[in-house]
């Protein structure tokens, strides 16, 4: 396991250096109000990607550890029901926007554009299989190249100055690049004909739909903040709040890294009966809360200076709630272990019923505070969302 995360911490830690560059000049040649409009976009979108995905990727690991002999039919089945389901999803984006936001030409296009990424995320489902197999290796370096080519292309758009349309096309393409690489090497490395299977997918689809509506509200509680914030507010608002919460998942992918190779791990180990699955348990949830907390610590400690450095002076006012929205990853981190756990004891279950209650408690606490508050009570309620959902 530690072995297959090195790769991805790696990897990563190359993502985050040419995130940090690139995403430096970029949101301060936006500015706070394109910058917002950027992560409006984004939000409507995550939004929308949970019913795209339709929840086969949070069993899809699962299905293909333990029936690895179909592994071939597993895949082609996922993909093929998450590329009907993206056509779907996108137009649900478009309609919802078009409704939304009236007449603004440029945020219907710019929505449009970002969402064409979840085409490209569906086809993007071929990295549960490196999951399952521990060739995260694979997974990684790809992911580097294709991060490597997309911040290429922005440096392009800026040095040319192109309009925000152009940037938004950054999303979809990153996904494309990764898809179409993996699946071109899965079968290089022995992997099964992808094919479609009609039982198949109703088997998998009769697990997943626990996961469906509990990551519908996972993304309320997600990306609620964003949308209300320009509803409510402007995008302005919406602009320094993501850059706060930007700057307090910069270290995002070691947690997702962990995550990742402990996810196959845990399931693995549940077959057995020696105390390794507990054992396994254990160290992931003290890794994951000393991680987490040494993060918010430095963080509310230097905050400051890395939002200076990020961002500009232009994003002066989200430090403050940067020094709030940092302590959210405690809780959250903690949510996304919890939900390891519960597909390793086959509780899926109880993922609905916790996660409605967080989404129900982030938009009651965003439709209260935010009027008054603007982004630091979009921070304030996302907070005790995180922290009701996953601990009380």
């Amino acid at each position: 396991m530690l072995k297959n995360a090195s790769w991805i911490i790696v990897c990563r830690i190359i993502q985050s250096l040419l995130a940090f560059v690139v995403g430096l000049v970029t949101a301060r040649y936006l500015g706070p109000a394109n910058y917002g409009l950027i992560n409006y976009a984004a939000a409507i979108v995550a939004f929308a990607a949970p019913i795209m995905k339709m929840g086969l990727d949070s069993i899809l690991v699962n299905e293909l550890v333990n029936n690895s002999e179909k592994e071939g039919e597993i895949l082609g089945t996922a993909i093929t029901i998450n590329v009907i389901s993206a056509f779907i999803s996108f137009i649900g984006v478009c309609t919802f926007v078009q409704i939304a936001t009236g007449n603004s030409k440029d945020t219907l296009i710019v929505c449009m554009l970002y969402g064409s990424s979840l085409f490209s995320q569906a086809l993007e489902m071929i990295i549960y299989w490196y999951q399952a197999k521990l060739l995260s290796k694979y997974m990684s370096i790809v992911s580097v190249i294709s991060y490597a080519i997309v911040s290429a292309y922005k440096i392009f758009l800026l040095a040319n100055e192109k309009n925000i349309r152009w940037f938004a096309v950054s999303q979809a393409l990153d996904y494309l690049i990764i898809a179409v690489t993996l699946l071109i090497l899965y079968r290089k490395l022995g992997g099964q004909k992808l094919r479609f299977s009609f039982l198949t997918g109703t088997q998998m689809l009769s697990k997943s739909k626990y996961f469906i509506i509990s990551s519908m509200m996972v993304s309320i509680f997600a990306q609620t903040d964003k949308i209300m914030l320009t509803a409510i507010m402007n995008e302005v608002e919406t602009g320094l709040y993501s850059a706060a919460a930007t700057c307090s998942g910069v270290a995002s992918f070691v947690f997702a890294a962990i995550l990742d190779s402990a996810r196959p791990y845990i399931f693995e180990r549940k077959k057995y009966e020696d105390g390794s699955y507990e054992d396994g348990m254990q160290s992931l949830y003290c890794i994951i809360f000393y991680l987490a907390l040494f993060q918010s610590i430095f963080m509310t400690m230097f905050g400051g200076l890395i939002v200076a450095v990020l961002f500009g002076n232009a994003y002066s006012e989200a430090v403050s709630i940067l020094e709030v929205i940092t302590w959210t990853s405690i809780f959250s981190y903690f949510g996304a272990v919890r939900n390891i756990w519960l597909l390793a004891e086959q509780k899926q279950k109880l993922i609905l019923p916790i996660n409605i209650s967080g989404a129900v408690a982030n938009v009651i606490l965003n439709a209260l505070m935010i009027p008054k508050y603007g982004a630091m009570g979009a921070a304030i309620a996302s907070l005790i969302t995180q922290a009701f959902t996953n601990i009380l």
